[in-house]
């Protein structure tokens, strides 16, 4: 399975690029599961592009992801820092579960400084 995500800025109507995107798998018995004490560990990283798109690798730059639970963190505050702009969330993650083998998964992320919304994208 493959894993991507677009990040558009509504302020601006336009892609956000540059946007620090941390990809974590959940860890432990009980994958996912709150209070599972198995935390989390490190599945993937990158930057959105120009478009505000980032297709993400898994381990050793597989485009391949195992089934489980995992977590996209977007550095928001960052970016809209960058901008000059003051923002409510400074981070935005967003929890999931890839469960297909043979499916690609595409988390978008439709942000303002105030609100932001996500979907499972195609």
């Amino acid at each position: 399975m493959t894993l991507s995500t677009h990040v558009l800025d509504a302020t601006t109507g336009r892609p956000a690029a540059g946007v620090q995107v941390r990809l974590d798998r959940a860890a432990g018995e009980g994958r996912g599961a709150i209070g599972s004490g198995g935390g989390w560990g490190l599945a993937g990283q990158g930057q959105t592009d120009a478009d505000g798109r980032l297709r993400l690798a898994g381990r050793g730059g597989s485009a391949e992801f195992e089934p489980g639970v995992y977590r996209i963190t977007f550095a928001t505050g960052a970016y809209f820092g960058a901008r000059g702009a003051a923002s409510f969330y400074p981070e935005v993650s967003i929890t999931f579960e890839i469960t297909g083998r043979d499916e690609h998964y595409h988390v978008p992320l439709l942000l303002s400084p105030f609100a932001y919304s996500t979907y499972r994208g195609s």
